[in-house]
């Protein structure tokens, strides 16, 4: 599905959320293929949980079960890149279901098989857009400490370069560096921003370190503190005004200046400061097949193992139904950037907002 057909579909999720009909899949979808990971991060602990990871053949009939509705899938870890078959899933997806937006974060410690894989990918998959997401929390020594794994930040430059390379050759390929902001470098954030600056990636984004289920990181605490993250929060929606842009980009950029001041709002408030969209609009797929609302609450409502990899009797399904009723009580909260972006599609208000700043002069 294109990103238009999905503006024109946007009602029937607002009448799913509201009056449980009609009934669509997810446009948003995003796949855990794996939990192991080759970095040892001070603010994920993923690595440490055992790993039941469903075939790529499993993966492709989960994707020819949910057709042509998702627009944006994102495959993520763990380390996406550990599975040596990572090209067959996303190909297989793009065949399933054509997305518009494939999405894939990497520590970029694996340079030979990101770039021969992606080259793959963007070749096979051409109607798409291949965003590579390089996962950058510092600078040199300072992003290997965070990351746990001396040595990175070279390896992970020598991704880069490579891929910048291939970008040359493969148009439809994204190059964007990715920013977990913790209590660990929060407070050298802006030397940070300046320094990946000098990489030149077609966009930055940020996304704020979160205590997930998922990571098995609840109770760390590695969220930073909201009076040091506001100030940081304006000043990514300001960078993302003035960075130049022309066309989609514009709009995504005005995306991004919301989601800022967004997330400000909900680590300050710790209450859903929109609607939350995430088990109707968007969801997240374990790697086992388990399926959640999202990464944050983690709790599986059914696994497609079960279900001969349908979704559709798990989606539709009463345990679903009541993981949704508790989202719309607003009994949780979260940054997170994958589910905010999909919930501000769907909240006009701030549609209204983000159209007046990508188009005014």
């Amino acid at each position: 599905m294109s990103l238009v057909s999905l503006l024109a579909k946007l009602p029937t999720y607002w009448a799913f959320r509201r009056f449980g009909w009609p009934r669509p899949y997810p446009f948003s979808v995003v796949v855990s293929v794996s939990f192991r990971c080759n970095s040892r991060c001070r603010t994920c602990d993923v690595w440490r949980k055992p790993s039941d990871d469903m075939t790529a053949e499993e993966w492709r009939q989960v994707f020819h079960h949910l057709g042509r509705a998702p627009v944006y899938v994102t495959f993520t870890g763990g380390e996406p890149f550990l599975r040596s078959d990572l090209d067959d899933l996303v190909i297989a997806a793009y065949e399933e279901c054509r997305p518009a937006y494939i999405t894939i974060p990497t520590n970029g410690l694996l340079s030979d098989r990101i770039v021969e894989r992606v080259d793959r990918m963007c070749r096979e998959a051409p109607a798409a857009e291949i965003g590579i997401n390089l996962s950058l929390d510092g600078i040199g020594e300072e992003h290997d400490d965070i990351r746990g794994v001396p040595g990175n930040w070279d390896r992970a430059m020598e991704t880069w370069r490579r891929l910048k390379e291939l970008q040359k050759r493969r148009r439809n390929l994204v190059l964007t560096v990715h920013t977990v902001i913790s209590r660990f470098n929060i407070h050298r954030f802006r030397e940070i921003y300046e320094g990946l600056q000098a990489l030149e990636p077609d966009s930055y984004i940020t996304e704020v370190a979160e205590e997930r289920v998922e990571l098995d990181t609840v109770g760390w605490g590695i969220t930073p503190a909201p009076e040091d993250y506001a100030p940081i929060a304006d000043f990514l929606s300001e960078e993302a005004r003035r960075w130049p842009a022309r066309g989609i980009a514009r709009v995504t950029q005005a995306f991004r200046a919301k989601y800022y001041q967004m997330a400000k709002e909900v680590l300050r408030r710790r209450e859903q400061v929109i609607e939350c969209y995430a088990g109707w609009a968007s969801v997240h797929i374990a790697p086992n097949g388990d399926v959640w609302s999202c990464c944050i609450r983690a709790e599986p409502v059914g696994n497609l193992r079960e279900t001969g990899y349908d979704i559709a009797p798990i989606w539709f399904g009463e345990e679903m139904a009541s993981l949704r009723r508790s989202i719309a009580r607003k009994e949780c909260a979260c940054p997170m950037a994958n589910a905010a972006y999909a919930n501000m599609l769907l909240h006009p208000p701030t549609m209204v907002k983000v159209a007046l700043r990508a188009f005014k002069r």
